[in-house]
């Protein structure tokens, strides 16, 4: 019996280590198994990632080949007159004759003073001025046959570039030869080269508000261009007329030639007022045209009546203002004669009696010197009201769709 359980026991020892032994043996036979079994699909993967890099290889850019730019040089050399040719977009048009004839006089009595600025052309052999063309046409007058210049070697394009042409801007400016018509000229193209007016303003030593100045006569129509070019009209003023609409312009340079306007400021208030009208009329879509013949002086504000294009109420008021107003003016008179006899005072005899008065001599001269400040100020309105009732008497409002329907109807069989 006990031996019978002895091997019993032993063999269940044995079989259970045996069963523990295997799982132990089993497991290095299992991960040998999982590296063979993973080696081939490594294998096959590489080859994978090597096809598809063969079916799309990485581009290759090319930088495109940088074209050298010449190398800009200067030289100051004497070269031949006859070999200097113009610049056709010099911004310079206008040449005063006589101030030439003087420059050539001078220039053939004691020579050539200052060098000019030309630009070498090595596939004509030639130059083309940059700055100096007075100076090279007097010369030429003159007869002399070698100038002085400063050459630029390099400089491609002429005026058509940008620093070449502003160079030429600055040359005409600093000498004042320009005139304004032409330095308008001559910043717009600075603009067209893709300067703002502020830009163009630093680059010509000029402030801004002279270039925008400049830039607002462009708007000119020819008949005021030309006034303006003749010395018929200040700058300042064509820079008012540009402002108003172009027949209104024709209009107003008609009624300055003839003499109309007694200052140059009555003018510059005609043609604020003027383009007042027109902003007003635009809200109102319609246009405010000034008439080709202009009211006869002293008589625009007789012939016109302004109640007359007003509603009943409206129409009403106004006249009722007008006889209050006109009343108010009517005592003026009284105030006029009491500074009269106090300026006709003997100077002794006003000081005996103001002097023991309320404020005094001081006191009822500050009265007196702002009773003179609102009187200016008075006139100064009745100028401008003056001015209103020429341009409102000597204008039309017109309505264009009107305008064009009336003209279908008048064409309509």
């Amino acid at each position: 019996m006990t031996a019978t359980t002895t091997e019993t026991t032993t063999t269940e020892a044995v079989q259970a280590a045996t069963s523990k032994a295997a799982p132990e043996e089993a497991a290095p036979r299992k991960a040998a198994a999982q590296r063979k079994a993973a080696a081939p699909r490594k294998a096959a993967a590489r080859p994978a990632k090597a096809v598809a890099a063969r079916k799309a290889p990485a581009k290759k850019v090319v930088e495109p080949a940088r074209v050298a730019r010449p190398e800009l040089k200067t030289a100051l050399r004497t070269i031949p007159t006859d070999r200097i040719d113009r610049d056709e977009n010099q911004p310079r048009e206008v040449f005063d004759e006589e101030a030439l004839r003087e420059l050539a006089a001078s220039l053939k009595e004691i020579g050539q003073q200052q060098a000019i600025s030309v630009r070498y052309v090595p596939s004509a052999k030639r130059y083309v001025l940059i700055s100096g063309e007075r100076r090279w046409r007097a010369a030429r007058m003159a007869g002399l046959t070698e100038m002085h210049a400063m050459v630029f070697h390099g400089l491609d394009g002429g005026s058509e570039t940008l620093e070449t042409f502003e160079r030429s801007v600055a040359e005409n400016l600093s000498r004042e030869n320009m005139t304004p018509l032409e330095e308008a000229q001559a910043f717009q193209k600075l603009v067209d080269f893709g300067l703002a007016p502020e830009e163009v303003a630093k680059r010509v030593g000029k402030s801004w508000n002279y270039v925008d100045c400049r830039l607002q006569l462009l708007k000119l129509v020819p008949a005021v261009r030309e006034a303006l070019l003749k010395g018929h009209i200040p700058v300042g003023l064509a820079w008012y007329a540009a402002q108003i609409s172009p027949a209104n312009q024709n209009a107003f340079i008609a009624r300055w030639s003839r003499g109309q306007f007694n200052t140059i400021r009555d003018a510059e208030m005609f043609c604020q007022k003027v383009r007042s009208e027109e902003e007003q009329a635009a809200t109102q879509s319609v246009m405010f045209v000034l008439a080709e013949e202009a009211p006869t002086p002293g008589k625009a504000g007789d012939s016109m009546f302004p109640e007359l294009e007003a509603d009943v109420d409206r129409r009403e008021k106004i006249i009722s203002d007008r006889a209050k107003l006109v009343g108010k003016i009517g005592k003026l008179g009284a105030a006029g004669e009491i500074l009269q006899e106090i300026a006709s005072m003997d100077p002794d005899e006003l000081a005996i009696l103001l002097s023991g008065a309320h404020g005094g001599i001081p006191g009822n001269r500050m009265r007196i010197d702002h009773l003179r400040q609102v009187a200016t100020k008075a006139a100064q309105n009745l100028a401008k009201a003056a001015t209103a009732a020429t341009v409102r008497a000597g204008a039309l409002r017109v309505a264009p769709d009107a305008e064009a329907t009336q003209t279908l109807d008048t064409t309509t069989p």
